[in-house]
């Protein structure tokens, strides 16, 4: 076994990470109910996604409910299994009555999750479809039908884990299918994780309640899309500021990545939790990263990546959004080294760092000019990234911790990890405002 999956939130935490580079597509996201829709609600949050539902029923055979012999989906999209059915002896009626059945369950369910509500407007528009699994693919062709039947410009199938031999099938149904792992094997889905619960009509309907309206996502806490201006650029990020917000922290990705990181989406939703303001932006422009391919050399030029941070910096002073707050920076991988040559840059505006995996050798002799407090958490397990970061503590002079997360390794993808990570920045941001925070100037005494 190749992969194992601690959950459905940890399966999708991984899939929408694979899954980035359509985030530039606006899509909607499909999940497949029951278990398909926390894996969904992942991904959509990693692309900044609306997300809704499709409806399939697998139809199992008489005196043998297990036994898929095809499946129907809302709209009635139906796909069978002519080959078992023949070798079930079955006839035609009977299968009509089956799939009738179903039909009746089919529809009961969609008014149950979208209670009451309309279906969603698929046309010209990419739609993602995520399950949990998918084994002998029966119940996601049928959605797939379905969907490919409201005129959409692309569906892309993606899962977790999916049964080899049963790839070109689906392949047939979908534009392009994306998953973690195939296996030639695939016996149980279940078996690749390790809790696989089953999950309660219920669930589904409070994550599409919660996901409702939620892209674009609310301005109630102050968030918005952002254009920032750049030397040569205009940089695309997403800016929330909560009421009452303490400090507002600005994200420096790792190569590769970008402001739809799951992970850094993560932490700063645990950040604006505990009453801290984000900004999450790409480093570099779209034009850039269109330009770049896989293995350009912009998303590895620390200096330029710098300069863009410390340009988001001044833009976020300018336009009057940081209200004299005080700012951070949490820098991941390469983008923590970006993080400390820009604060060395700039020693004034920033009053506290925090680094998660970072190559922080990549700021060289930036480091001994950092003033900030500095933060570095590192996985026990990612020991070239520890040794690294041991190494710079002894050439900073400001005042700096490293935080070892044990059992992780340089991508916190094991259980708990990333968790601690974001309450290990929540804490240090918060402590290091508080102190930077300007005080009020003591009351004249009373005559």
């Amino acid at each position: 076994m190749r992969a194992r999956f601690r959950d459905r939130r940890d399966a999708g935490r991984r899939l929408g990470e694979r899954l980035l580079g359509l985030a530039r597509e606006a899509p909607i996201v499909i999940g497949l109910p029951r278990g398909g829709v926390v894996v969904a609600d992942e991904v959509a949050s990693a692309l900044g996604a609306p997300l809704d539902i499709w409806v399939s029923r697998k139809l199992g055979a008489p005196m043998q409910p297990e036994l898929g012999l095809g499946a129907i989906a809302e709209g009635g999209a139906l796909v069978l299994d002519r080959d078992l059915i023949a070798s079930l002896g079955l006839n035609e009626g009977e299968i009509e009555a089956i799939a009738t059945r179903e039909a009746a369950e089919v529809g009961r369910r969609v008014r149950r999750f979208r209670e009451g509500g309309p279906a969603p407007r698929l046309a010209g528009q990419t739609v993602i479809v995520v399950d949990d699994g998918v084994a002998t693919g029966g119940t996601a062709r049928a959605a797939l039908r379905g969907i490919r039947a409201q005129r959409p410009r692309r569906t892309v199938l993606a899962v977790p884990v999916v049964a080899a031999p049963t790839l070109g099938a689906l392949e047939e149904e979908a534009d392009s299918v994306v998953y973690l792992d195939a296996p030639a094997d695939l016996w149980a889905i279940g078996a690749w994780y390790d809790s696989f619960d089953q999950v309660p009509d219920d669930e589904v309907v409070r994550i599409l309640r919660r996901r409702a309206g939620a892209v674009p996502r609310p301005s109630k806490g102050g968030s918005r899309e952002v254009a920032i201006p750049a030397a040569g650029a205009t940089l695309e990020g997403t800016l929330s500021i909560p009421a009452g917000a303490r400090g507002i922290v600005l994200f420096a990705h790792g190569s590769g990545s970008g402001r739809f990181s799951p992970r850094n989406r993560f932490v700063a939703d645990t950040l604006r939790r505990q009453g801290l303001g984000t900004l999450l932006f790409d480093l570099l422009s779209a034009d850039e990263e269109r330009a770049e391919g896989a293995d350009g050399e912009l998303r590895f030029d620390i200096g330029l990546l710098a300069e863009r941070l410390g340009a988001a910096t001044s833009w976020l002073v300018r336009s009057g959004a940081s209200r004299e707050l005080p700012l951070g920076y949490f820098g991941s991988s390469t983008g923590a080294a970006a993080a400390l040559v820009a604060a060395a840059a700039g020693p004034d505006r920033v009053a506290a760092i925090v680094s998660r995996g970072g190559r922080v050798d990549l700021a060289e002799d930036a480091l001994s000019r950092v003033r900030a407090p500095t933060l570095l958490i590192v996985g026990s397990l990612d020991e070239e990234v520890l040794a690294l970061n041991r190494e710079a503590v002894a050439v900073m002079t400001a005042p700096v911790e490293i935080q070892i997360v044990h059992g992780a390794s340089h991508l916190f993808a094991e259980s708990g990890a990333l968790e601690r990570v974001a309450r290990l920045a929540a804490d240090w941001f918060a402590a290091r405002f508080l102190e930077a925070a300007p005080r009020e100037p003591p009351s004249a005494p009373a005559a």
